[in-house]
């Protein structure tokens, strides 16, 4: 029989855990750090980096922003083309005529299917606009004279509720235009340049999956110093405190 005592964690318990707690989210905050790092400037590193290091961080930024941005043209001259057709079909519609969700495909793909709402692996280029006509975002460089694409959208369970059970069932390489009231969208609340309670409409081309750029673990480091975060000095705290943890097992069991 359990006792209520045995479900009780010891301070050292929770010392570890609280450890390895942090660790797993300073570690999947170094997964997303290139996003970061793409707004990162000399004003937010300079605090904890000496001059050297920060001039070490500007070089390795700039490379990693260099290789995003080849990734990124490599693609665009794959898709741009294609995608750009579909221009077209940004035109002012009818808000209350967006009464709840619709799709229309304009390409049927030839890849795997997207199931669920869950479903991210894929990455996308799209255009979104007001009913007003007003593109409030894009893949191309320039809405009214573009010349590229930029960095596909990577999949995520993060985009509103519209985006996510529009795609369902869609193929890779399939176009899709989603009619989404704004229950499904950013609803009364205003977003950007998005007026609240406004229905949205998405052109949207699904592509393979795209991975992230590897990122410099030199540059994920600088990164987190000039934050003020140590990573090595984490990971070895919360190693550190897992074998306290073991050893503190064995003794219990000897006895």
């Amino acid at each position: 029989m359990i006792k209520n005592d045995d479900l009780k964690t010891s301070p050292k318990q929770r010392l570890v855990i609280a450890a390895v707690a942090v660790f797993m989210l300073a570690s999947t905050f170094a997964l997303y750090a290139g996003i970061v790092l793409n707004y990162g400037s000399k004003n937010n590193a300079s605090n904890n980096l000496t001059s050297e290091e920060q001039a070490r961080y500007d070089e390795l930024l700039a490379e990693y922003n260099a290789n995003v941005e080849k990734q990124a043209d490599e693609l665009s001259a794959k898709y741009f083309d294609s995608f750009k057709s579909y221009k077209s079909q940004v035109k002012a519609f009818n808000a209350a005529s967006v009464d709840n969700l619709k799709t229309e495909d304009l390409k049927i793909g030839t890849g795997r299917t997207i199931s669920g709402t869950e479903d991210v692996d894929y990455s996308a280029y799209y255009i979104g606009w007001l009913s007003d006509e007003t593109v409030f975002d894009s893949s191309f460089d320039n809405i009214e004279n573009p010349t590229k694409l930029k960095s596909p959208l990577g999949g995520t369970t993060g985009l509103i509720e519209g985006w996510k059970k529009g795609i369902d069932g869609m193929k890779i390489g399939g176009v899709r235009v989603l009619s989404i009231p704004s229950a499904l969208g950013y609803g009364d609340t205003e977003q950007g340049n998005i007026p609240a309670n406004s229905p949205l409409k998405f052109v949207i081309m699904l592509i393979d999956k795209v991975e992230d750029v590897e990122m410099n673990s030199e540059l994920t480091n600088l990164y987190y110093k000039s934050m003020g975060v140590n990573l090595s000095d984490m990971g070895s705290s919360s190693e550190d405190a897992g074998a306290s943890d073991e050893a503190a097992e064995a003794e219990n069991a000897e006895q």
